[in-house]
């Protein structure tokens, strides 16, 4: 019989890291250093424990509970006095180093802290270091999107939440960066970035992470800070309008969901949303790796320097069929009544001679999600005279 390792492909659209303060082991975990894993004991053969890393311990734990054995994913340790700020910093920082160690593989990466420090500045009820992170966070991962052509996202942990107001994130820029708050344990001054992690990997790019078809999370409790979940609606409420990602109930049904899938920027944005996100780096991703296929290649130019015709339908129909292929036949973008996923445009009026420089526009069609459904409720009534 074949299929009985318990093993699963890997999915690269899944590939996270997971950044966390640790403490080095011996010879066999290393800070600053990638590890991938593929299921608890793999980290246990690192020698890292609920009693030498208790915290990082737990959010590989909190992620193997959402996700399969056989995801892969990322564990990189960092100093416990290593501040998020620091970390995501785009020329100094030690996670720079994680993206290109992997060569662009990560699509994204989960940012959190093990510090025992009592000298914890609180600034609009979030660790201040939360806020300072996050325009390096959003520079960090757009370096990544430009310089390596490696697009991703980069969730930060919502530390040492203290109940009073939050920053609104929704007057933000920050859209390929979130802020995650709640946690599993009562009090925590941490947030759940395992549980996150773990069920976004095991989601196509288009799936919003709070969709509830897909079932109740793990975990048996979530709270925002002291409270349960339970009993927070209205705090829950105010952190959604400002959009953060937290953990809810919903009346009716057991155990916890994400709320949503909010960046931290303005609800307009195009990419205001982690499944837009996804969606738009991973058409980047395929539109890149096709049309890197054809740099440097004979080009057939008509008298005034512009491509033939030829050429430029068939690089439009290349990246249209990739696309479509790797997308649209997956369900991961909304399909047009011929099965279309998306459009690619070639200018022909550029003069490709003298400037050595092809425009392409690729647009792709998304999904809607239904964030708030009306009804309109009453009798079915019939009269008679």
């Amino acid at each position: 019989m074949n299929g009985q390792l318990g093993t699963v492909g890997e999915s690269p659209d899944g590939l996270f890291a997971i950044v966390c303060s640790a403490v080095a082991v011996t010879s066999t975990f290393t800070l600053e250093k990638a590890y991938g894993i593929q299921r608890m004991e793999d980290l246990l053969a690192l020698g890292v424990t609920k009693e030498n890393n208790p915290r990082l311990y737990k959010h590989i734990e909190d992620f193997y509970n959402e996700a399969e054995d056989g995801t892969k994913v990322i564990v990189y340790g960092v100093p416990k006095t290593a501040k998020m700020t620091a970390l995501c910093d785009k020329t100094s920082g030690s996670i720079r180093n994680l993206i290109t160690s992997q060569n662009g593989a990560l699509r994204g990466i989960f940012v959190a802290r093990d510090d025992n420090s009592t000298s914890v500045t609180t600034t609009e009820g979030l660790d201040s270091d939360v806020y300072t992170a996050l325009p390096k966070a959003q520079q960090l991962a757009e370096w990544a999107t430009t310089e390596l052509y490696a697009p991703l996202f980069i969730v930060l942990e919502g530390r040492n939440y203290t109940g009073t107001t939050q920053k609104d994130l929704s007057e933000q820029s920050y859209n390929r960066v979130a802020i995650l708050i709640g946690d599993t344990e009562s009090g925590s001054v941490n947030a759940c970035i395992g549980t996150m992690a773990g069920r976004l990997a095991g989601l196509p790019v288009q799936r919003n992470i709070g969709r509830t078809k897909d079932g109740a999370l793990f975990p048996t409790e979530m709270y925002i800070g002291a409270k349960k979940v339970d009993e927070s609606d209205s705090v829950i409420s105010d952190l959604y309008d400002k959009c953060y990602i937290i953990p809810r109930k919903y009346v009716g049904r057991s155990g916890y969901f994400f709320a949503d899938d909010n960046l931290a920027c303005d609800p307009t944005d195009d990419y205001a949303h982690l499944a837009p996100r996804r969606v738009i780096d991973k058409a980047y991703r395929i539109a890149y790796d096709t049309m890197l296929d054809m740099m440097l290649d004979e080009l057939d130019v008509n008298e005034d320097g512009t491509l033939q015709t030829g050429i430029i339908k068939s690089w439009q129909q290349t990246v249209e069929n990739r696309i479509n292929r790797e997308m649209t036949a997956n369900g991961e973008l909304s399909a047009s009544e011929s099965g279309n996923g998306c459009v690619c445009f070639i200018d022909p009026s550029q003069n490709v001679l003298s400037t050595s420089k092809v425009v392409v526009t690729l647009k792709v069609r998304p999904f809607a999600y239904g964030r708030y459904i009306d009804v309109n409720l009453g009798f079915l009534v019939t009269q008679t005279n």
